[in-house]
């Protein structure tokens, strides 16, 4: 039992059911799924499909994260990314042909890799904290993205394109199946190769990973890079569900949500050892906080002030030294107990 208590995931995933049963409780249909022409239907669906963008993002902020760094700009990079993608389909004569989709997706991930190449430079390189560094691009790209739609919000009638954030595949969502995809290659890459261990290396003491020969540049420029890859993937699917770029409304804020995904799922801010599996529990809390936010009808205005409380109460939870606190108490009660039993 010490064992499982102590296992890194068990109070993340044990925060995640809690906040499953309390919706269930308050609303039994939280857990009903409807078929509808062989589609999966309902809240729990909603969930999978709408923390698609999120869980790219948290992908590669868990890689970023373990290299000490961090990056700001996922949010900017997925307002380029949609906006390069959706200016060429609306440019062209066929917006609703196949081949013209898979190049406009190719240009958006595209753009957004080259960012992140750029990020990486910047750190791995030229040697600038990643906070500065990041920071540069967070509020340059919403420029660049305004640029490339021309101040306006871009929209486009494109069924194919429409298709990746709304459509349907094997009976559930098809954005659902490109997290899983990108889930599936990063822990393919990272846990089993020597990569993961690198990062860690390189995250714990980049001097002593440099002098052990480890390419700590090159391995912090790759996560920088992947990270921008995943941010542009994001930004697809983020255009592709409201079949428009907004530049300024695109991604936005949703650095924050990556980077607290991350710490939830049980990776520390310091560099170093990380957890997938976690990055993904972690992702599935907050999307079902927020899910939890609009069924109790919580003001917009307040429900960042909501999901802060309900955050740190989760937080504290899964902190070592609170359930230390936790476990001497109840020691401490049944000792007095058994005392005034005899």
């Amino acid at each position: 039992m010490n064992a499982i208590l102590k296992h890194r995931l068990f109070w993340p995933v044990a925060a995640l059911l809690a906040l499953v049963v309390i919706n269930t409780i308050a609303r039994p249909s939280f857990i009903s799924i409807t078929v509808q022409n062989g589609q999966l239907y309902g809240p729990l669906i909603d969930i999978l499909r709408n923390s698609a963008p999120l869980m790219l993002v948290a992908l590669g902020m868990t890689l970023v994260i373990a290299t000490r760094g961090i990056d700001l700009s996922v949010g900017a990079i997925m307002a380029v990314s949609g906006a390069v993608a959706l200016t060429f389909i609306a440019g062209s004569d066929d917006p609703n042909g196949i081949p013209t989709v898979i190049i406009a997706v190719l240009l958006g991930v595209g753009v957004a890799l080259v960012l992140g190449v750029w990020n990486g430079f910047l750190v791995a390189v030229v040697g600038i904290q990643p906070i500065i560094a990041t920071l540069v691009l967070m509020l340059a790209g919403r420029g660049v993205a305004l640029l490339i739609t021309g101040g306006f919000i871009t929209t486009i009638n494109s069924e194919p394109y429409k298709f990746m954030a709304q459509g349907y595949m094997l009976g559930l969502p098809f954005a659902f199946f490109v997290s899983v995809i990108a889930i599936a290659v990063v822990a393919l890459l990272e846990r089993r190769t020597a990569l993961g261990v690198l990062t860690e290396a390189v995250g714990i003491n980049p001097e002593a990973s440099r002098l052990a020969g480890v390419r700590s540049r090159g391995i912090i420029w790759g996560a920088y890079a992947a990270s921008g890859l995943l941010a542009g993937m994001a930004g697809i699917l983020y255009s592709s569900n409201i079949m428009a770029a907004d530049a300024n409304a695109a991604g936005l804020y949703i650095e924050l949500d990556a980077i607290l995904a991350v710490v939830l799922g049980g990776t520390s801010l310091m560099g170093g050892k990380f957890s997938l599996a976690g990055t993904v529990v972690g992702v599935f809390t907050i999307q079902t906080l927020k899910s939890t936010i609009t069924f109790l009808g919580v003001p917009p205005a307040v429900s960042p002030l909501f999901l802060a409380v309900v955050v740190v109460v989760v937080v504290l939870v899964q902190s070592p030294r609170t359930r230390g606190h936790l476990l001497r108490l109840v020691r401490t009660v049944r000792t007095d107990s058994k005392a005034v039993a005899s």
